[in-house]
């Protein structure tokens, strides 16, 4: 079986389009934490209820319902968001958010 990743739609890979989502998601949070107050873009190794991705950390814009923005992020990634200082120990409660909730709110940021 082939690798997904290198499927193309005769433009990108899937590989391709995660590393644009990774890097922009990186870019978007640097500039959101440099504008609002310390704590609200956040990443952590362990959800909030301990679990964790082998491989895999998760960052977030926002902890209240409602606000949440997060995606897992692969693990080798980690120092590229070392302008965060911290890390949580663990992610703020999950509100439920859906893909289709993350569209909408990345939205906010037009």
């Amino acid at each position: 079986m082939s690798d997904i990743g290198e499927t193309s739609d005769g433009y990108h890979t899937f590989n391709e389009l995660y590393e644009h989502r990774i890097a922009l998601f990186i870019a978007l949070c640097a500039e959101v934490d440099a504008r609002t107050p310390t704590g609200y873009v956040w990443r952590s190794k362990l959800h909030s209820d301990g679990s964790a991705i082998e491989g895999w950390f998760v960052m977030g814009i926002g902890t209240a319902p409602g606000e949440q923005i997060t995606y897992h992020m692969p693990l080798s990634k980690w120092a590229d968001t070392d302008w965060l200082g911290t890390e949580n120990e663990r992610a703020p409660d999950f509100d439920g958010h859906t893909s289709a909730d993350v569209v909408q709110r990345l939205a906010r940021f037009r």
